[in-house]
């Protein structure tokens, strides 16, 4: 006999998604428990330096992507529609420059409803700049980031902006 449900994809991609942001906030909220905020959110941030890599990886494969700032665009539009950001990204040709606007975070959404809205800013000052630092020099080591406006901050708005380097060979 069989017990199992039968689910639809979208069930099952549902499943995973819960399951994946469920297991992020949970061990954060174990370690902050056993070892505070602020070790909680340095191991978070090794965390977030590795699982960006992963990820970018991941969709390089299955897009069949190089490197380069539109594989970039095109992995960074899959990645926060996946995770359910609502968001916008240009791109300003002289200087290759990506300009990501994100009017609604998943993440910051789970903060507020979990009554954490106050330490938001904290984690979206540090994680948010690792992952999408980290996204970024996967498809080009000379790419850096900066944040200027972030819902986590007040704003209505996060302005992530990836934007070519002087440095070369930054891993």
């Amino acid at each position: 006999m069989n017990y199992m449900i039968e689910l639809t994809k979208k069930q099952v991609a549902d499943y995973f998604h819960r399951s994946y942001t469920a297991a992020d906030g949970l061990w954060f909220l174990k370690i902050e428990e056993k070892y505070g905020f602020e070790t909680a959110l340095e191991i978070g941030n090794n965390v977030w330096r590795i699982m960006p890599k992963i990820q970018a990886r991941m969709l390089k494969e299955m897009g069949n992507l190089g490197n380069g700032i539109d594989a970039l665009r095109e992995s960074l539009e899959t990645k926060l529609t996946l995770e359910g950001f609502m968001f916008t990204i240009t791109r300003n040709e002289p200087g290759d420059v990506l300009r990501i606007i994100l009017t609604d975070c998943p993440w910051f959404n789970f903060m507020r409803e979990s009554n954490r809205e106050h330490l938001a800013e904290k984690v979206g000052n540090i994680i948010c700049h690792t992952e999408f630092g980290t996204w970024a020099h996967e498809f080009d080591g000379n790419l850096d980031v900066s944040i200027t406006e972030k819902l986590c901050d007040g704003k209505v708005r996060c302005i992530i902006t990836i934007f070519q380097n002087n440095r070369k060979g930054c891993d």
